[in-house]
């Protein structure tokens, strides 16, 4: 096996480092001014590099998109997982977290938008792949919140409770409900009809 020279180290951690903020850039962009904004140009124009050192980097813009959507979903995971730790009753957890992550997409509503838009693009691109692993990492996160139901029925609840939310996601946009109506759903997708 070859072993890495230091001059090898550097070239690597610059390779890195620049694709780093060119996935940076995507993600501005993403994030102010959407899908059909983010090509190779914009993200040249936002990022320290040039659009032919940015096809360096990348095989295309679908590549730097991918990674960028990912990386939003990572940074919106890791704030909802950290609402999680904030009390030990599960349905409290339960709540701060679904309260979190909903609130993500109230207070951005464009991240809603850009969520779905993504989705579609992806699908009809036929590259399902980023997509699908930003729903596992989702549906891990729901594993992790029913951790005190009985191990045959979470992974079911869970899968369930990521399709509810994804509807939640958009009714909020169109018509928000009130969390009241929104925490007896949980209760009963959670515990059945009987509720917590």
């Amino acid at each position: 096996m070859h072993s890495q020279t230091p001059a090898e180290g550097r070239i690597a951690r610059n390779r890195r480092a620049k694709r780093g903020q060119i996935i940076d850039a995507a993600k501005e962009i993403l994030a102010t001014e959407g899908l059909a904004a983010c090509t190779a140009r914009a993200v040249a124009d936002v990022g320290p590099l040039t659009k032919s050192a940015i096809h360096y980097y990348f095989n295309d813009i679908n590549e730097i998109v991918d990674l960028a959507m990912l990386a939003h979903v990572d940074a919106m995971l890791e704030g909802v997982r950290d609402r999680a730790g904030s009390t030990t009753d599960p349905d409290e957890r339960r709540w701060a977290v679904i309260t979190a992550y909903l609130a993500t997409f109230t207070d951005k509503p464009h991240a809603g938008f850009l969520w779905f838009e993504y989705w579609a693009d992806a699908s009809r691109r036929e590259s399902l792949g980023t997509v699908q692993h930003m729903l596992g990492r989702v549906h891990t996160l729901l594993l992790d919140l029913l951790d005190d139901l009985p191990p045959g029925t979470r992974d079911q609840t869970a899968h369930s409770l990521l399709s509810w939310l994804l509807g939640t996601v958009i009714q909020q946009q169109v018509h928000p409900r009130p969390a009241t109506d929104l925490r007896h759903e949980l209760g009963m997708i959670v515990h059945g009809p009987a509720g917590p």
